[in-house]
Order: structure tokens, then sequence, then C-alpha cells
């Protein structure tokens, strides 16, 4: 059950109360626990399903209604910089979510709760049955406490996004494994260094104001040694 802790964060932070319950534990229901309690609610992964698709909209909706400059290009660039998963697992601890999940033993066993990918589909799944509970009005609300302001402050750009340029480079001829390691880190001024490697061997590394800029400047540092070197 999600504890009531959970929905009173979220009637308190962010004016949410689900009308079907039921939305929102299976928002919260990992595959595991459906299969070891098939008498229980299922697991998230239709709603996952929707919930990407209502994100895409919605933030496809703010971000052509708040950058009126920005080109078709340039906007898509943007929507895909935050659209991209890997950034909603961040949004997702910051909600608390990590707590309500609903796991199997070995899934929990094996540190699943934590895992980046696992946050991202649980967003997902939550903003999916925000969505058949209330609507893409209250959808709108929760990322504009969550999710809007991030974009306000500039953390995501309509600049070329690195990282998935060089992937699709690297993994023409087939799956090669990237890595990004931060290297080292200071406080005062805050900045990230992150190590770029294939395959287990180092490629560039790249500085920034966060680990995000930090792996953009190493990608973009790699696609620029790729490039020379087709040419030489």
């Amino acid at each position: 059950m999600i504890s009531n802790e959970f929905r009173q964060s979220l009637k308190d932070k962010y004016q949410i109360v689900f009308h079907n319950e039921k939305l929102l534990e299976e928002a919260f229901t990992h595959s595991s626990y459906a299969n070891e309690h098939p008498e229980s609610v299922r697991d998230y992964e239709k709603l996952e399903f929707l919930g990407d698709a209502v994100l895409e909209l919605a933030v496809s909706d703010y971000v052509y209604r708040h950058f009126p400059k920005l080109n078709e290009g340039e906007l898509t660039r943007l929507r895909s910089n935050i659209v991209r998963t890997e950034g909603f697992s961040e949004f997702a601890i910051e909600c608390g979510f990590q707590n309500e999940i609903r796991l199997g033993k070995g899934e929990e066993l094996a540190g699943a709760r934590h895992r980046k990918t696992l946050l991202e589909d649980v967003f997902e799944a939550f903003n999916g049955a925000l969505f058949l509970d209330q609507g893409m009005q209250k959808v709108q609300y929760f990322l504009h406490l969550t999710v809007y302001p991030r974009i306000a402050t500039g953390e995501f750009t309509a600049s070329r996004d690195y990282k998935t340029d060089l992937q699709e480079l690297l993994q023409q001829n087939g799956t090669v494994n990237i890595n990004y390691e931060v290297v080292a880190s200071s406080q005062d001024p805050v900045s990230f260094t992150v190590q770029l490697s294939v395959d287990g061997k180092k490629l560039s590394q790249g500085s920034g104001h966060n680990k995000k800029a930090a792996e953009q400047a190493a990608a973009k540092t790699a696609l620029s040694k790729l490039e020379e070197s087709r040419t030489d």
C-alpha cells in the first residue's frame, strides 16, 4: 500500500489527491511484485507507456509557449533534452517516489529501488496515472512545480546533444559500451570532470558545472577526435 506519509506529501507539496487509489498503487508496482502477488493491482508498464506520451505532449506545449524565438529544429532538440528519460530519475527522487515502489523480493535484494531506469519508469507511470485520474491540466500543474523550474534556469538547452550524436556514431556497426565516470569534483566553485570510456578504453574528458554538462563536454571532445581521425 502507498504510505499515508507519501499521500500527505503529494497533497501538501503538489495539491494532488488521487480519486482512484488503484491508479496510484499501479504506478508504483513493479512487474516483479505483481508476479509474486497476482491478486494485487497490475504493474506500471501500461501507465509508463501512457506517461511517456503525456510527458512529451506536456513538455512540447510548454516549450512552444515559453520559447517563441526558437525554430522547429531548436524546439525539437530542447524537448528531446528534457524528455530523455535519464533525467526523470532525479525528479522521481526529489518527489520521494523511490520509497513507495513495490518490488519483488529478488529485485529488492538486488537494489532495484535505486536503479535509475526503474525510477525513470515510475516517474512516467505516475504522470500517466495522474493524467487518467485528473487530466492534462493537473499534470501540467505538477510539472510546473517539478520539471519546468529546471527548464527556466537553463539547465536544458536547445543546443546540440553531443552524447546522443556520439552514441549514434559509435553504434553504427553494432553495440558498444559507453561509460561516463566522474573522476574529479569541487564545491567552490562547483565543477565536475567526467572521463568517457568506450569498451573500457579511455577516449576523452570533459568538465562542467554539473554532471550532465561535463558528460556533454566529454562527448563533444570525443566527437571531435573521431571526426578528425576520419579526415586524416
